[in-house]
């Protein structure tokens, strides 16, 4: 669970309407030819504009802007097939979670942001470039440290936590907020199932699942488990302090340093 909202496809489910035909939806793209000549002619007039790749099997729908930066993934673009609009996300290398992502109705505003990611300009500059764009909180680690993943992504986790607009938003940040604070979780890679705080041993992808699973209860409690199915096994906790010196409890002990998940 990441990001600001959907990722769209590019089909469509069964039952759902039949989406607008592409070409009606973006005439535009689709006299440019391709969404890619599309964000090049919208960012006419701006010196060295980003080039822009489109996809074979989906050229209006579907580009890719890629960085001058060696630890940066290309932009991809993405145009939603039931209502125009366009989404960006962009990725680190290693693990492919979102340094940034965001959705747009305005494809100047898109165009300005593949010609900042694409120059390598800071993440903070990028969301300057267009009011639409959203840091995840995730920052870049151009060497792959470990333990610089680990805090990029509890720095992604409570970041997630904070723009939540669920009912229940406050008692899953201060869940987060309590774990983040217990050195021993903190020093492990964190990650969701099912809105569930896991630790692994590893980082992305290849994740080394270790000690007990805490979630925030909609009622207001904390639950610690051994398991996801078997969700609160270690206990029912008021506050998501004692949920969270439950679960550091029932660590393993000698746990080393977190390692690249592969």
């Amino acid at each position: 669970m990441r990001g600001t909202g959907e990722w769209p496809g590019v089909g469509h489910n069964r039952g759902m309407p039949t989406p607008p035909d592409h070409a009606v939806l973006y005439p535009d793209v689709a006299a440019a030819g391709s969404l890619a000549a599309a964000l090049r002619a919208a960012a006419e007039g701006c010196p060295g504009t980003a080039p822009a790749i489109s996809s074979g099997s989906d050229p209006l729908l579907h580009a890719t802007v890629a960085s001058g930066l060696p630890h940066r993934q290309p932009l991809e673009v993405r145009a939603w097939v039931h209502g125009r609009r366009w989404s960006i996300r962009g990725t680190g290398p290693f693990e492919n979670l979102a340094l940034v992502d965001g959705r747009t109705d305005d494809l100047a505003a898109v165009a300005r942001v593949a010609k900042a990611w694409h120059d390598g300009a800071d993440l903070d500059d990028i969301a300057l470039a267009a009011s639409f764009v959203h840091l995840t909180g995730r920052f870049e680690i151009p060497h792959l440290d470990p333990a610089r993943l680990t805090a990029s992504e509890w720095q992604a986790m409570r970041q997630e936590a904070a723009d939540m607009d669920y009912t229940w938003q406050e008692t899953y940040q201060a869940l987060i907020e309590a774990a983040h604070a217990e050195p021993t979780l903190r020093a492990l890679y964190p990650f969701t199932s099912h809105w569930t705080l896991r630790f692994s041993l590893t980082t992305q992808p290849g994740l080394t699942v270790v000690g007990p699973c805490l979630s925030a209860r909609s009622d207001g409690t904390y639950a610690v488990g051994t398991t996801m199915a078997a969700d609160q096994d270690l206990g029912r906790f008021a506050t998501p302090h004692e949920a969270v010196a439950a679960a550091a409890h029932h660590l393993p002990s000698g746990l080393g340093p977190v390692t690249l998940g592969t």
